[in-house]
């Protein structure tokens, strides 16, 4: 099992090389966040940083909710006997599946999107009650809104989230995947316009998706590599346990057969 360290590092990196996709798809929806800002505030730059750290933190802390309950979901299934190594699997084909969409090779994930779409549109009505914004609460509650916006990328974290059957890691590892994409949205709520040409250049996209797709593959056969390390261990007689088998074997053949049979 990965270091909790290590898990979170990685999510982060997973979040910075999806920031493509984050710009590409909600570039346009921060920029409409930001038009949402009363006028007098919107008009100060610095007034406005607060607002679209308000908007990520939510979106961040909604990411987190979501890493709590499928964590648990992940360590009820554990309890059920479902295998951790499918888990892992299961990860890795979303992780793979998340590079090919990416890199624009497979749109597979685009129909969760779509599925996503039912549950959005009891959400978004939500968000429309808080326009217009005029603190950085209201940008915080908007944000914990848009953090349920159907995402490929999203729903990929979560299926990794899943396998580390336990609520607080999970919940971790997607407060490390929220703070990888935040970097490229903040700049996003104030450059958008700059970004765009680049965050949909095909090389950009290819790029992202390779990286992403070999740590899909890399996690798979790191839970292979240990699951075939565990049952070598366990049935190997040269092991720790087959040596204290052997040891107890051999002892026992000092002890004269008629002592043997009493015993």
């Amino acid at each position: 099992m990965m270091t909790t360290e290590l898990t979170f590092g990685a999510a982060v990196i997973v979040g910075l090389l999806g920031s493509s996709h984050c710009i590409g798809m909600c570039g346009g929806i921060v920029s409409a966040l930001s038009m949402g800002v009363e006028d007098r505030i919107s008009s100060r730059p610095r007034s406005m940083f607060g607002y679209h750290l308000g908007y990520n933190s939510g979106r961040i802390l909604s990411y987190v909710l979501v890493g709590l309950l499928a964590g648990s979901l992940g360590a009820g299934l554990a309890r059920l006997g479902v295998s951790p190594l499918a888990g892992k699997l299961f990860a890795s084909a979303f992780m793979i599946a998340l590079g090919l969409y990416l890199a624009n090779w497979w749109r597979g994930l685009a129909l969760l999107e779509r599925l996503g779409q039912k549950l959005w549109r009891h959400i978004q009505p939500l968000g429309q009650r808080l326009f217009p914004i005029r603190h950085p609460g209201q940008a915080f509650l908007l944000g914990m809104l848009w953090g349920w916006l159907p995402c490929g990328l999203v729903y990929a974290v979560v299926a990794w989230a899943l396998t580390t059957g336990n609520a607080s890691q999970a919940a971790l590892l997607m407060l490390g995947f929220g703070i990888g994409t935040m970097p490229a949205l903040l700049i996003a709520g104030n450059a958008f316009h700059h970004f765009k040409a680049w965050v949909r250049s095909p090389l950009v996209r290819t790029c992202a998706g390779i990286m992403i797709i070999g740590f899909g593959i890399y996690s798979g056969v790191a839970g292979l590599t240990r699951q075939h390390q565990h049952h070598h261990t366990a049935f190997n007689p040269g092991g720790a346990a087959g040596a204290l088998l052997l040891g107890e074997e051999t002892a026992s053949t000092r002890i004269p057969a008629i002592l043997r049979r009493v015993s």
